[in-house]
């Protein structure tokens, strides 16, 4: 059985083992928003927030100054209860043929005595210079860990699970599928958003949020 690191994926890796379909960005289900509401403190901090990026060259911070002022602050006002985000979250998962190990960037969902115990979204920042990679193999990986993770806790004939991938202050989200987890190939189906400019559409990112958190919520009860 084959050890697969998250940092280091390819599309190689998955044409061995993983039957994956890819769908292009347009307007599915998951990203009409318009009947989310934000309340009042949400749109000042998200106006504030906004207004603080468009201040400076966002394109010049370092990832961790990228994830306290741009990032972070975002995921945040996006929880619920104990639906809450964290940094570096170590991931794992056993399929048929092949592990997976690796560190998520931000992983959100129920947290229980110090855990995290069902991801519901989990997010790559992508890195820059020497050390770029493409970050979107990356987050296949998470999403089949992620989707492995909750078949443990719900066995369901199909996991969704929602990721994104960040360039800067500009956020990709995707949806993954995952089916056939116990199989000796599993299928992912994945499909992607249009890219979101933090500075400008830091509402619509924020109501995607919270309709991922909802919906997410509402598979698991």
């Amino acid at each position: 059985m084959e050890r697969l690191k998250l940092s280091n994926l390819n599309l190689n890796d998955f044409k061995r083992y993983v039957a994956l379909t890819e769908k292009p960005g347009i307007q599915y289900d998951w990203l009409r928003v318009d009947d989310i509401e934000l309340s009042e403190r949400e749109n000042r901090y998200v106006a504030d927030l906004q207004n603080g990026l468009q201040r400076v060259q966002v394109h010049l911070f370092n990832e961790a100054t990228l994830w306290s002022r741009a990032i972070y602050p975002l995921l945040q006002l996006a929880e619920q209860d104990n639906i809450q985000i964290w940094a570096e979250v170590g991931l794992s998962a056993k399929y048929a043929m092949f592990e997976l190990e690796g560190i998520a960037d931000g992983v959100m969902g129920p947290s229980f005595a110090g855990r995290i115990q069902c991801p519901y979204f989990v997010m790559v920042e992508t890195k820059r210079g020497v050390e770029s990679t493409n970050p979107v193999f990356q987050l296949y990986g998470q999403l089949l860990v992620a989707a492995w993770l909750n078949d443990q806790l719900k066995e369901q004939e199909v996991q969704e699970i929602f990721g994104c991938f960040t360039i800067a202050d500009s956020w990709t989200f995707v949806r993954g599928e995952v089916s056939a987890i116990a199989s000796d190939r599993p299928t992912l189906t994945v499909e992607f958003s249009p890219e979101y400019a933090e500075k400008f559409d830091a509402p619509k990112i924020l109501r995607i949020l919270k309709q991922i958190i909802g919906r997410s919520i509402s598979r698991f009860k």
